[in-house]
């Protein structure tokens, strides 16, 4: 165990790395591989050792602004490549959901164009007349406008049901920004209708975590996941009952553990992602 000195000089969080190798690594991608169009450090060293070892990666995200195959040619831009079958995010998760759960509802996604795109290819009709509408989809949408809103009011005023892709409050940016996600456009579409969002998409939802589990084919005792928000990424693998990685490269600061109960910290705390596979597998790969 190490410690983490704060720029005043005194020391934060203890650093817990892990001991052992797992047989699954369930990677976050925004905030844990990248920070908008920056690869972190130590993640290109990472994911080439892990894939060495021959250890089952997956790429997990809450961002419905990217289907997998862009997200796998941001990965491969970055250095680190990734086919698109390693990745799973909300897009996938939606789609997937919609077609076997209610493959003849007419949707209005509050969403941009990848999750719109997916919808249609699996066949899931589309509308925005309100009288024909059956769920509407809250999403990140970077464009959402006062007559989408109006759309979805009137859609659930007619009796549609409210769902969103992800409950993730903002995305973060580099340097501390960040953009409102997904769980503000539901929070208006809730405030003006009165209505509740019955079911959501990402982590740490039961729907996002059965795709992971069914993608791993392991043990979850077998699996460690990696990320940087404690209220998706370390909530998701406790609900899974995987060990925990919280990474500090990303949405949560050493400050913020001193708030949560013991049994809410993650398993592992890592400066940086690297530290994910143990000093003696390092030496062994002669690295």
């Amino acid at each position: 165990m190490s410690t983490k000195a704060t720029p005043d000089g005194s020391v934060s969080e203890p650093l817990r790395v892990p001991e052992r190798l797992y047989a699954g690594y369930v990677f976050d991608l925004d905030g844990t591989i990248y920070l908008g169009s920056e690869l972190l450090p130590g993640a290109a060293r990472v994911l080439r050792a892990l894939r060495e070892l021959r250890r089952k990666v997956v790429f997990v995200s809450n961002n419905p602004t990217r289907d997998p195959e862009e997200y796998a040619v941001k990965l491969s831009d970055l250095g680190v490549p990734a086919p698109p079958s390693q990745v799973i995010n909300t897009v996938v998760t939606t789609t997937d959901w919609l077609a076997v759960n209610a493959p003849e509802a007419t949707v209005f996604p509050v969403s941009e164009e990848p999750l719109k795109r997916a919808l249609r290819r699996r066949g899931i009709r589309l509308s925005e007349d309100p009288a024909e509408i059956d769920i509407v989809m809250a999403s990140y949408d970077r464009h959402f406008d006062y007559r989408k809103l109006q759309i979805a009011f009137d859609a659930i005023r007619a009796g549609a049901r409210l769902m969103a892709t992800n409950p993730d409050r903002f995305c973060p940016f580099p340097g501390g920004r960040g953009e409102p996600d997904a769980a503000a456009i539901t929070a208006a579409i809730e405030a003006c209708t009165g209505a509740s969002c019955e079911l959501h998409f990402g982590k740490p939802g039961p729907v996002m975590l059965q795709a992971v589990a069914a993608a791993l084919e392991l043990a979850p005792a077998d699996c460690l996941l990696t990320g940087d928000r404690l209220t998706t990424d370390i909530q998701a693998a406790r609900e899974a009952s995987m060990a925990s990685a919280l990474v500090l490269t990303g949405e949560t600061a050493p400050p913020a553990l001193a708030e949560i109960a013991a049994e809410d910290r993650p398993d592992y705390v890592l400066d940086r992602i690297d530290r994910l596979v143990p000093i003696e597998q390092w030496e062994e790969l002669g690295w």
